[in-house]
């Protein structure tokens, strides 16, 4: 008790600080006119106002263990009979047991204040399955440097996909985005669903090996559930007249929101839900921020922050309300998806059903669209067996398709035949992209500069944002010197017919480089490919810098 009025009182004081400092600050602003320092400082206080709810919720989940703790020792050492005392019950003297039972209320018997608390469901109500292992709630793999307290938690969920995956792609645009202010008050918490440890392990060492700063700076953080997680998906019951794979894949859904919620919920003061197949725009983080902020400042109540037409994509919840969430997703896994849940909760919430014309305006007013949109969903392949995601949302704007650069004069040969008008000779003008059919080990595209050159730097990006796994895989730059610089054909960066390898594209899809300046002028430089593909390849950037272009 005394620890709990001790941080009630903390909280009080708290509130009596801010009451007392607000008027100190208002009078000193409206000592000299500035509507900018007013607009500041009520952000600054609608800033505060989330954190204190955010911190409020995790004191009340502290409040929660401190009630299941005495629960437990109700049960386990205030027996009044001392024959059926356990061991460890028995070393407790007698009037410790005594003081337990003064605090706790056990003294009455009967009448008022009795020895009988009331249990209120759970999820185990609702996932009964989980009492069958007690290892159910327990994380089955974690990568993560215990990253807390930021502003803005993102979301990843992200299953294994009979076609192809998008998570590193989308990962890579989310970090791009960041300002190095956005990465130390972010956390991206990837979710791998799926209990097979093996392909865990591999999505979580891939992600380590091309984001080792982000990781090892505990902005990107790996989760997976344990196999006691899930209940038995043969036995879920049929609704909305779907297939069982369908049932399978939307309950699963559900279940997967929830595991990766709970997870999130203490660990920032907002929480964005994401998925593994989009784009977003930069700075999306302070955009979001700035939005959900102001929003509190002028006193508009909000329970989503949508930052996507589409789906589950881009919902901005506070943090401290997500229990809503997770609890209605629980109760509801096997009936409906999950973005049908989000609106009904809402309906819940908001709408008067007596006055039912006005609930679309009602629920409009705290479910708030944020245009134009900041994310775009890129994927086509969906991780429902068979099906294809086509829909794009149009409040996000035009997606670049292709970066263009003013290059050294050359004459461009392409092995890989081009699609339609993406040439690769336009390309490297910069006015599209290249677009080539199924490379094929020992397909070359060649750039020979009308005159020798020093090569400052190169940059390859391939793949594009409508087409983010048309890249080029296994393939290395290459140049041909103007002069020979005395190494032996048996050299393991130089090929058979005199090239010198001086980069080679990575898992994104991107080649970049600075050459040996011992390697001197160059005549050519080729992209050399070195096995099949079974996607197209785009060339959607080419930046060769020499003297000239890098002025």
């Amino acid at each position: 008790m005394t620890v709990i009025m001790s941080l009630r009182k903390r909280n009080c004081l708290i509130v009596f600080a801010i009451v007392v400092s607000v008027p100190f600050c208002l009078f000193v602003f409206l000592s000299v006119p500035d509507v900018t320092s007013e607009q500041i400082l009520a952000q600054r206080l609608a800033e505060l106002q989330v954190r204190i709810q955010y911190l409020d919720s995790m004191y009340r989940s502290r409040q929660e263990d401190l009630q299941q703790m005495s629960q437990h020792l109700d049960q386990a050492y205030l027996s009044d009979n001392s024959s059926t005392l356990l061991p460890y019950q028995a070393e407790l003297r007698s009037e410790v047991r005594q003081l337990l039972k003064n605090m706790t209320g056990l003294h009455a018997a009967s009448g008022v204040n009795p020895p009988v608390t009331l249990r209120l469901p759970s999820a185990y109500h609702f996932l009964p399955h989980l009492l069958d292992d007690p290892n159910s709630l327990r994380l089955g793999y974690w990568l993560s440097r215990n990253r807390n307290g930021v502003s803005v938690v993102l979301g990843v969920p992200t299953v294994r996909r009979e076609k192809q995956s998008y998570l590193i792609d989308t990962l890579q645009n989310l970090v791009e985005g960041l300002s190095v202010e956005e990465a130390e008050d972010s956390l991206i918490v990837v979710f791998v669903g799926e209990t097979d440890l093996e392909y865990v392990l591999q999505i979580a060492k891939d992600i380590e090996m091309k984001f080792p700063i982000q990781v090892d700076s505990g902005l990107i953080e790996v989760i997976s559930p344990s196999p006691g997680y899930y209940p038995n998906m043969n036995k879920l019951y049929i609704t909305l007249g779907d297939s069982l794979e369908r049932v399978q894949w939307r309950s699963k859904q559900n279940l997967d929101f929830a595991f990766l919620m709970s997870y999130c919920q203490p660990k920032g003061t907002f929480y964005v839900q994401l998925e593994d197949d989009i784009l977003a725009k930069p700075s999306y983080v302070n955009l979001m921020k700035k939005f959900a902020i102001d929003k509190i400042a002028k006193k508009e109540p909000w329970l989503v922050l949508d930052f996507c037409q589409l789906g589950f994509i881009g919902k901005m919840f506070k943090s401290a309300e997500l229990p809503w969430l997770i609890q209605f997703f629980q109760m509801f896994y096997n009936d409906k998806p999950v973005d049908w849940l989000l609106d009904y909760l809402i309906s819940t919430k908001i709408c008067n059903w007596e006055k039912n014309d006005n609930c679309k305006m009602e629920k409009a007013k705290v479910w708030i669209h944020y245009k134009p949109s900041l994310f775009q969903h890129i994927g086509t392949h969906s991780s429902l067996k068979g099906k294809v995601q086509k829909l794009k949302d149009k409040q996000f704007g035009k997606i670049a398709l292709f970066f263009p650069h003013v290059n050294p004069k050359a004459e461009v040969i392409s092995d890989i035949k081009h699609y339609k008008q993406y040439t690769l000779r336009r390309a490297y003008l910069g006015e599209t992209f290249f677009w080539g059919l199924l490379p094929q080990p020992g397909d070359q595209l060649t750039f020979k500069f009308k005159t020798s050159i020093n090569i400052r730097r190169f940059y390859f990006r391939s793949g594009n944002a409508e087409h983010p796994s048309d890249k080029f895989y296994n393939t290395t730059v290459e140049v041909l010197p103007e002069a020979g610089i005395g190494q032996s054909n048996n050299s393991p960066n130089m090929t058979s017919d005199g090239y010198i390898i001086v980069g080679r594209f990575d898992t994104t899809g991107i080649a970049t480089g600075v050459p040996d300046e011992n390697i001197g002028k160059v005549k050519v430089l080729r992209l050399n490919v070195h096995s099949e593909s079974d996607n197209w390849a785009i060339l959607s950037e080419i930046h060769i810098q020499d003297e000239v272009t890098a002025r």
